[in-house]
């Protein structure tokens, strides 16, 4: 459905008298609206677009606004549109006057009818010269036929680049696949639409693979980006060029990698490891210190799921079980926190053998699969622990590597039996050897020595950890300092100290509280653009998602940093001086419930924040 087919002439109104204010304007648009038959019910309907504005201004900037509500008071999905060129006060977000209104009416029975067209029309608007042709409009003839023609060439563009396939594809991923993934994404997508390159990004996010690239598509591209930190799927590549690099530059480098794939200078990737002589397999020859990152890292994102939900539920044991009819059984006392506990368990049970597994599925394929996951089940229940299953993962991986580099020269008519008996016979066999006899010895007296050592730390050396625990959440917001803190967590939960996971969780949630209260405080040191966006940093913060600070911190890195990095340390060394504790590993403000001393940590999460608010205010210089 076209725009234009929404509206007719007697749903627009070109400076119309008598319209100087919000209230006013919406007046306005309502009597269009019902004057050209999309309503049943006018005031119901004016009644849900005002509950609508309440919620939050429509008022999106550059001068528009697009008061929209969704109800059975409409009969007919329509628009109406008013332009008044002195402009009325509209509680924009940008704060400027509002001269270019367009009202949506969806019926209730439509899917998401508004948003669609919410959608359609902010892209559009986007376009600087056709805002200010349709401000110029002097009849509403005029008006929609400027709607029609820009539409028409949008679609005509749409249609054309379907039909000639994309130049660029490009597939995202992140660890956990929740932040990085997809500003990668959008990043990627945004730049590609500056320089004027057609692009599809495939996004590998905790949810699953979601715009998933066909065959045709990557048949018919001439250069494909991968901007991960954790293994995809390559054998569909074999043959294309190919530019391997982290998901990091995917969001800060998208205009390099964009021209860069444009430009041809790219290499061709070849699935078996073969290259030719005079090209290399990626962009970057990856250092083995983020080869090996990169195989932690696919572990860590398999595991993260089983720790999550395994950690809350064990969680929720302990918020309703009663301590005082058997301290020694806590968790387990009362049938109902038994039933989390025994759920919660089995699900966290699983982590270390997961880490192990997908780590040597990283550097072995397949393969290595069963045996790191049997090293890791081993190293846990040897006392080696999650150190212990680390080595294992490696291990493991690599040890398959050997065999495959050992039955290289079998006869084909044997290749079948590889992966279904030699590999996991031989790789399970050797792997439990190694771990039971060479590994979980010295392992777990270390493990022992460090737990002993972290129990008989002072409260000031606790304190000290904590504040070391938080900045590290605060450093580079998701990247390999702040995943080495949450894995300490992790792991500290596995060995029964829970403090340390209540300063870590702290420490991730301060960085876009602290900005999202730095733009409403002190806006002045903020784009109206970015105070927008910082909004949902509210939410983020409270959610523990730390990525949520990244788009502040990558414009302004050597400002919104240290101001983060400060706050959490703060928090996390607070944390631990109030002794708060978290069985949980992840669920922000959610799991507040099931703290130790929940008023004391979210005293610390306030002050925290204010103190990396403080501080980025100071920082940051007054925007034009």
């Amino acid at each position: 459905m076209k725009i234009t087919d929404l509206l007719n002439k007697k749903s627009i109104a070109i400076n119309p008298n008598n319209v100087s204010s919000k209230g006013e304007a919406i007046d306005k648009l309502v009597d269009l609206m019902n004057l050209s038959g999309n309503l049943n019910n006018k005031e119901e309907y004016k009644r849900e677009v005002l509950k609508r504005e309440e919620l939050s201004t429509t008022g999106i900037g550059d001068g528009i606004a697009i008061p929209h509500a969704k109800t059975k008071a409409v009969k007919e999905a329509g628009l109406s549109a008013i332009v008044v060129y002195d402009g009325v006060d509209y509680d924009s977000l940008d704060g400027e006057k509002a001269k270019l209104f367009f009202m949506i009416a969806a019926p209730d029975g439509e899917n998401n009818l508004h948003l669609e067209v919410l959608a359609r029309l902010s892209t559009m608007l986007m376009d600087e010269n056709f805002r200010s042709a349709l401000l110029n409009a002097k009849s509403a003839e005029q008006f929609i036929k400027l709607i029609d023609n820009f539409e028409s060439k949008k679609l005509n563009k749409d249609k054309e680049e379907s039909k000639n396939g994309y130049k660029v594809l490009a597939v995202t991923a992140c660890p956990t696949g929740i932040a990085h993934t997809y500003m990668a994404a959008e990043s990627l997508e945004e730049k590609a639409k500056e320089l004027g390159v057609s692009i599809k990004v495939e996004t590998n996010g905790s949810g699953g693979a979601k715009n998933v690239l066909t065959s045709k598509e990557i048949k018919e591209a001439e250069c494909i980006i991968i901007a991960a930190d954790k293994k995809v799927e390559m054998a569909r590549f074999d043959g294309k060029k190919v530019i391997q690099t982290k998901v990091s530059n995917g969001i800060h480098k998208a205009e390099e990698l964009i021209n860069k794939a444009k430009s041809g200078d790219a290499p061709i990737y070849h699935h078996n490891g073969v290259k030719s002589s005079n090209e290399e397999v990626s962009e970057e020859k990856e250092s083995i210190g983020h080869q090996i990152y990169k195989h932690l890292m696919n572990g860590v994102s398999h595991m993260l799921p089983f720790v999550i939900g395994g950690g809350i539920l064990i969680a929720l044991a302990f918020l309703f079980d009663d301590y005082s009819i058997d301290p020694s059984n806590f968790g387990s006392n009362t049938p109902f926190a038994a039933f989390f506990k025994n759920i919660g368990g089995t699900a966290f049970g699983f982590m270390l053998p997961i880490l192990a597994g997908y780590i040597a599925m990283s550097i072995g394929d397949r393969p290595a699969l069963a045996v790191g996951f049997v090293g890791g089940a081993i190293a846990n229940a040897g006392g080696s622990g999650f150190l212990g299953a680390l080595l294992s993962g490696f291990i493991a991986g690599y040890l398959v590597l050997f065999l495959k580099k050992i039955f290289k020269g079998l006869p084909d008519a044997l290749e079948g039996i590889k992966p279904v008996l030699i590999y996991p016979l031989l790789g399970i066999l050797l792997i439990g050897a190694i771990i039971i006899f060479v590994v979980n010895p010295p392992v777990s007296a270390l493990n022992d020595a460090m737990n002993n050592f972290l129990n008989g730390m002072g409260s000031g050396s606790k304190i000290l950890l904590g504040a070391v625990l938080g900045g590290m959440m605060a450093v580079d917001m998701g990247g390999p300092i702040n995943k080495a803190a949450y894995v300490f967590g992790t792991a500290s939960l596995a060995n029964g100290q829970f403090e340390f996971m209540a300063a870590v969780m702290i420490g991730g949630m301060v960085p876009p509280l602290a900005i999202a209260l730095c733009t409403t405080f002190f806006k002045k040191k903020f784009t109206a653009k970015e105070r927008q966006s910082a909004v949902t940093n509210y939410i983020m913060g409270l959610s523990f998602i730390t990525e949520g600070a990244i788009p502040f911190a990558a414009a302004d890195p050597l400002r919104v940093i240290p101001a983060c990095v400060v706050g959490s340390a703060t928090a996390g060394a607070l944390s631990m001086a109030f002794g708060c504790s978290l069985r949980a590993p992840h669920g922000g403000i959610f799991v507040l419930p099931v703290i130790e001393n929940p008023l004391g940590y979210f005293a610390a999460l306030v002050v925290g924040s204010l103190v990396g608010m403080i501080v980025l205010s100071i920082l940051k210089k007054n925007k034009k």
